[in-house]
């Protein structure tokens, strides 16, 4: 499902605004999985990512609010790097990637997550954990935003493979990120500001 909201879009929903129950939509149609877990261990400067792969990270940084990631993306055909925040407090992972030549992607790409900062004060790591809630929302500053995935979470919690509690969450997290960057014209780091979150990027 994709919702966009813009300056010159108003709302507009794709064929699967409907919850599957209501339309009669077969779950065969969506790709069904279980929640994507990801890993950040900041003294080995590695990034597990959901397939168990270990990349190498180049820069951790540890603030109040969050996490900073940056590494490159070897071997993708259409990203060359990612920059990420990972922020507890509003249950978001911040992207922004840098896309290879001749490629255009949003300004920032927001991943809807549950973030456990303290696994590893319990595992005697220095890992975060996080787990994808499925729905994104893709900015493109000063102009629009998408939401993206409602359907894969509607066919997971029908399949029992989250808690109607975590689904929740993750909507309501969508509701406010979605009010605040809108009231923003759009802009991401303005409404993290209210927040009291000052994101620092690189260079591109």
């Amino acid at each position: 499902m994709l919702i966009v909201a813009g300056r010159h879009h108003g709302l507009v929903t794709s064929d699967f605004a409907a919850p599957l129950a209501a339309t009669g939509a077969s779950l065969d149609a969506v790709h069904i999985h279980p929640p994507k877990v990801e890993l950040f261990d900041v003294a080995a400067m590695v990034n597990t990512d959901p397939k168990g792969i270990r990349r190498a990270v180049d820069e951790y940084r540890v603030e109040d609010f969050g996490l900073y990631m940056a590494r490159p993306m070897h071997g993708h055909p259409q990203l060359a790097y990612i920059e990420s925040w990972l922020l507890p407090d509003l249950g978001l992972r911040v992207s922004r990637w840098r896309p290879r030549p001749g490629r255009k992607r949003e300004d920032y790409y927001i991943d809807l997550v549950d973030i456990d900062r303290d696994f590893g004060s319990r595992t005697g790591t220095s890992v975060w954990r996080m787990v994808d809630a499925y729905l994104d929302i893709l900015v493109f500053t000063r102009d629009r935003l998408e939401v993206l995935d409602t359907n894969e979470l509607l066919a997971a919690l029908e399949c029992g493979l989250i808690a109607a509690g975590t689904a929740q969450r993750a909507f309501e997290r969508t509701y406010r990120t979605v009010e605040g960057i809108t009231r923003h014209g759009y802009d991401v780091d303005a409404w993290l500001r209210e927040s009291g979150v000052q994101l620092v990027w690189r260079q591109r």
